[in-house]
This record gives C-alpha cells, structure tokens and sequence, in this order.
C-alpha cells in the first residue's frame, strides 16, 4: 500500500512536468517572449520532479504531501496576484489543494492543506479589498478563455485525482482480501486451534482447525458452546487462566479436558463419553489500533496433548508398579529371612545335639524327640519352598492344573478333618456345613483342597482362644458358594485393599504374633480366579472375617490337562494382586 501512495504521487508530478517541458516551445512559437509571470509559472514546474527526488529519497509521505500543498498554494497565490486576485481563473485551483493533501491518508496534513487554501483565499480577497493588485487584463475575450482553461484545468485535475483515489482503494481492498486469504489459509491449515475468548469463556472467533479436534462445527462453539464441553472439573483451572491473562500483561497456561463428539452419527445415551486433554496458552488480546470493547478479551492457542498425558500416566502406573515390586521384595526378604531361620536354627540346633549324643548323653525317647522336630522343621520348609515355587509359576503362567469332575462335600470336610486337630490345640471351634445334595463340580481337586486348607487354616491361625471358625457351603444359581467365618482379630480397612498381595501380611511385620509368608491368600486368590470364580473378604477388627469363594460349577476350561495361566484384570470382588485365566498351552 506504500509502494502505490508513493507512485500515484510521483507519476503524476513527473509526467506532468515532462509534458508541460514538452509543450513549452510550442507555446514560445505561438505566444512570442514570454512575460515574467509565464516564465514563473513554467519555472515552477520544477517543483514535482524535486519533490519526486525528495520522497524517493527519504521516504517521507508526509511531509512530501505537506511540500507539495505548499508549492502549489504558492503558484495558485502568484498567478492570481497577477490576474485579478480572488477573480482570477487561478483562484478556482484553491479548492484542489486540499483535495490533493487527502492522498497523504493523514489528518494532520488535510487540516493543514485546508487551513493553507483557505488562508490563500482571504488573503487574496483582503489584498483586493484594499487595491494593492495590479491592473487585470482587460480584454473580456482573453478574460474569458483563461476562466474556462482555469476551470477546465482544475476540474481535470480534479478527476485525475477522483481516478487515483479509486486506484488505492482498489488497491486497498485487495491487499485486504489477500492479507485476509493468508491468515484464514494460516488458521484453516494449522493443527493449534486459535480462539479469541472474553474472561467469562466466551468464544468471538474460533479457527476452523477445532472441527477436527472437536468434531464439531464452529458454529456451534461460539458463545458458551465451548465452555460448555470442558470437563466439570477443570472449568475453575479454565476459567482462572483465561481471567489471569485478560487481567495481567503475560501469557497463562493450563491443561484441561474437552468433550468430543464421536465421528458419525449422534452419540446415544449409552455411548461413553470421549475427552480428550487439552493444553492451551492464553494472553491478552493486543487491542492497538482497534476500538476498545466493555471488556479485555484474550488470545488463546489449544493443542491435543492426550498421547502426552498417556505416556504420562503409563510412566505413572510404570513407577507405581515398579514401587510396589520393591516393596514386595523387600517384604519378601523380610519374610524369607524369618520363616527360614527358624526352623534352619531348628534343624542345625538339634542335629548339633545329636551329633554329640555320647556328650550329652541322650536316650531313645530324646533322640527320636529331637528327630521329629527337626522332622517338622523340615516341613516347614519345604511347605514354605512350594508356597513360593507356586506363586512364581502363577506370576510366570506355567501353572499346571487338571480339571476334572469331583464332590466337593467330601474334599471339604476332609480338610476340616485335617485341621480338626490343630483347631483343638489352639482352643478355636472348628464347624463345617456342607449339605448332602451338593453337586458334582468340575475343577482341579488339588487347587480345591489348597484353597480350603489355606482359608481355614488363616482362619484357625488368626482366632484366639475360645473363638470359633465356620466353614459352610452351598448352591446360587450355577455356583458352589463357600464361606468361611472366623471370630478372630479382623483386618484393617487399609489392609483389606491390599489382602491378596504377594507376600503381604496384615499388621506390621515386627507387631506380628503369627508367622507365615503372607503366600496364602494370594495363592487362593490366583486358584480362584484360574477356575474362573470369585473371592471376596469382609471384615472388622477385632470383630472377626468373612472369606466367601464363588466357582462355577460346571467348570467349562477353554484348555484341557496342562492349561497354562495368563495375567488377567482383577476381579470383581478383589481389588489387587495378580489374578489369572485359563489358556490352552501350546
């Protein structure tokens, strides 16, 4: 726009110049010597072709426009003094002075083109008041040829300048549609969504980039339309960045979750709801040059950031699980170290002494003592070994098991029978419920009878004296229900959520009254849900536990003898610990 001010002021000038120098000896051909007054006039076309030099040269479009009214307002005062003052033909070219000044597309140089045309006028009218003119030409004929030339020329010129006009709002115009093509071309090809908003989340102008991330179309975004698809509670942390940055003078950020609506047709009420995360950098809108509104609007730049936040959440679990293996080491350290050195103490201690038997002087009764503690030592031990080469094998999904028919009534109260004797030297009262019409299930007899020797053993273990323990069965639906109940000390609330864990044992570890490996609940855990059942525990402290397995009774396993186990989700009921599925073994 520049470049064509410039160039409608400098061709004109020059080639006005050029043709009155042209016609200049003709005009010595016809008229003979030239007056003084002519040879100003002719002289004063010099003028144009030094302004042209002057603004090509410095640039100064101003001060050119303001240079130019000046010599021109000079000329029109020179030729009317001449010829008649405020009557002269020259007079009427005061009007086109600031007619010319309106191509500066400054104000300053209007008022200023105008005040000099006019100030030119009244001093022509006061000089003439008065009589300092000289004497007009007075042949009416040659009076009225140069009236017309002078309003013919002005006229002329007039509507060169109405043509130039037009030219540069033309011009104008199009480096306005362009400027406009380029940034809506800019908008419509960039992946960031550009938004001018008001601090309340009112959208004004949204790019149309946000149809692809929304899917939705922008008409239906102005307004509230995106306030509204934040997530409920992300709308504060919206709203405060989009308030900071129309308060203050820097950028503000913040991270927040947008709905989406799913591509196709409209989304039913059983569909879930699609949000994806969102990071926008806002900062006030620059209002230089523009009206000012009722209130600072803001500037904002959204970009999709969800596969972000999903490595950050998968580097989140990655790091809690990791956590939660190193405390499961090092619980399993701390627990191998005590279940092994007590009966290896036992085993060492003893065989000690019966190596030294001639010493110590022992009799039948004592060696045979001697052997059977270290007898259960060993035991113990080896039930501690295959507790921890089971869960590894489960953890590993190389856990063999044989589905097969079985009556569970027998297998469970032969386990009740088996700890019988230990429900009785621990003083707990040991009752088993299993009706006679239960019926045949299908399932690993084996996993069956660990997992009710593991529950009922917990039980006995953990009730004190003179409490009691009961194990009943029976049939919902398609299941085999077992429940086994003990008045013992409970389990926290903290704890019941992590019952299950490997190596995990309720209290801590150096209050603990009960030995164990804190294997069992997590093996029956992985047994029940291999058979494809359910586990799920309630209790109080100190008010006692309540362990109830659901398996199916027609155990229908998608592999035969040698199914192997794979990871699965937890289940239902148990909220942690590794849970696991039947899978045909290759």
């Amino acid at each position: 726009m520049t470049r064509a001010r410039h160039r409608a002021f400098i061709a004109p000038r020059l080639l006005g110049s050029l043709a009155v120098f042209a016609a200049f000896p003709a005009y010595l051909a016809m008229r003979g010597a030239p007056s003084a007054l002519e040879v100003g006039a002719f002289a004063w076309l010099i003028a144009p072709i030094l302004l042209s030099w002057y603004l090509s040269r410095t640039g100064r479009y101003e001060s050119a426009c303001a240079l130019s009214s000046l010599a021109l307002s000079a000329l029109i005062m020179a030729v009317s003094i001449k010829s008649g003052g405020i009557d002269s033909f020259a007079a009427v070219w005061l009007i086109v002075i600031p007619l010319e000044a309106a191509f500066s597309a400054s104000r300053r140089v209007v008022v200023f083109s105008a005040a000099l045309a006019l100030s030119c006028a009244l001093l022509l009218i006061f000089i003439g008041h008065f009589g300092w003119l000289p004497k007009p030409e007075t042949n009416p004929e040659l009076r009225s040829t140069l009236l017309a030339f002078g309003v013919a020329s002005a006229t002329l010129y007039a509507a060169v300048l109405a043509f130039a006009a037009d030219t540069l709002a033309r011009t104008s115009v199009t480096l306005l549609s362009m400027e406009e093509e380029r940034y809506r071309l800019l908008a419509r090809n960039m992946s960031d969504v550009i938004s001018r908003q008001r601090r309340n989340g009112a959208v004004m102008f949204i790019s149309p980039a946000v149809e692809t991330l929304l899917g939705a179309p922008v008409a239906q975004l102005h307004g509230h339309g995106l306030f509204e698809r934040v997530h409920v509670a992300d709308r504060p942390a919206y709203l405060t960045a989009l308030s900071e940055a129309a308060g203050g003078s820097e950028a503000s950020s913040v991270e927040f979750r947008l709905r989406r609506d799913a591509p196709g047709e409209g989304r039913g009420a059983h569909q879930p709801v699609d949000f994806i995360w969102v990071e926008m950098r806002c900062r006030p809108l620059d209002r230089a040059g523009l009206t000012k509104g009722p209130e600072q609007e803001v500037v904002a730049v959204m970009r999709d950031v969800t596969d972000r936040k999903l490595q950050e959440q998968a580097l989140e679990l990655a790091r809690s699980a990791a956590e939660r293996a190193d405390a499961a080491k090092t619980r399993f350290l701390a627990t191998m170290s005590h279940e092994l050195r007590t009966p290896l103490n036992a085993i060492i201690g003893f065989s000690e002494m019966l190596m030294q038997e001639q010493a110590l002087v022992l009799n039948a009764a004592r060696r045979r003592e001697y052997a059977q503690l270290i007898n259960d030592s060993g035991q113990h031990l080896l039930s501690v070994v295959n507790g921890i080469l089971d869960m590894s094998k489960m953890e590993s999904g190389n856990f063999e098991i044989t589905p097969e028919p079985f009556a569970p009534r027998a297998a469970l109260i032969n386990c009740c029978n088996l700890l019988a004797l230990r429900a009785r030297e621990n003083g707990v009262d040991l009752s088993a419920d299993a009706p006679h019409d239960l019926p045949v299930i299908t399932g690993d007899p084996r996993a069956f009878k660990q997992i009710v020797l593991n529950l009922v053993s917990n039980a006995i273990k953990f009730t004190e004296r003179g409490g009691r323990v009961a194990v009943s069965a029976g049939v919902d639906g398609s299941r085999l229900l077992m429940r086994i109940t003990d008045t013992g000390v409970g389990i926290a609330a903290d704890d019941l959520k992590r019952i299950g864990d490997p190596f995990f044992q309720a209290g801590k570890t150096y209050q603990r009254r009960h030995e164990g490996t804190g294997l069992g609940l997590s093996i029956v855990k992985s047994l029940v849900n291999l058979h494809g059942g359910e586990m799920s525990i309630e209790s109080k402290l100190d008010e006692g536990t309540t362990v109830t397995i659901a398996l199916p009774i027609n155990f229908v396993a998608e592999a035969t003898i040698g199914a192997t186990i794979t990871p699965l989700p937890p289940s239902r009921s148990v909220q942690t610990g590794q849970v696991f599925q039947v899978k045909k073994s290759a």
